[in-house]
């Protein structure tokens, strides 16, 4: 299955690795359960919009586009979240708190539009965003997120 990719949710959610280790004073003997899960993988674009940005998530594979258009429909109402990854290490989260985040579906994939009415906060948001494309271009992962839970991964073009 190569149009999704394995992740880790400890990585993305916040979580510290002693959290995803198991809880402390546990018995050796028994292995943590892996908490892992499946997203769509993605190219995905940031681009700079009035008042804030534009994620466009493009898949490849239809199934896994219409995967991706059913978890944004689920889970668009929480906290939107990007995340890069390098070699499995968080390199860096940008949370979208000082924006409302509206996702819609396209042919291929969703855009996600990030916006805010205040030229401050449309500054903080477009600035999170070079920095996550620039990462990407340096060979990150971005993981995108709503309310902590990974809807889709992958590289910019």
């Amino acid at each position: 299955m190569s149009s999704a990719m394995l992740f880790d949710r400890s990585l993305v959610s916040g979580s510290s690795a002693v959290q995803s280790a198991g809880a402390i004073g546990a018995s050796a003997t028994f292995p943590a359960a892996a908490n892992m899960c499946m997203v769509p993988r993605c190219e995905i674009k940031f681009e700079k919009i009035t008042g804030g940005t534009k994620i466009c998530c493009t898949c490849e594979d239809e199934t896994m586009a219409a995967t991706l258009q059913n978890m944004c429909r689920m889970l668009c109402d929480g906290l939107c979240s990007c995340c890069c990854l390098i070699n499995g290490m968080q390199t860096c989260q940008c949370n979208f708190t000082m924006c409302t985040c509206k996702c819609t579906n396209t042919a291929d994939g969703v855009e996600i539009h990030c916006t805010s009415g205040d030229k401050h906060c449309a500054s903080m948001v477009q600035a999170c965003c070079d920095c996550q494309h620039k990462c990407m271009q340096a060979g990150c992962v971005c993981c995108i997120c709503f309310g902590g839970m990974p809807v889709c991964c992958g590289t910019c073009e």
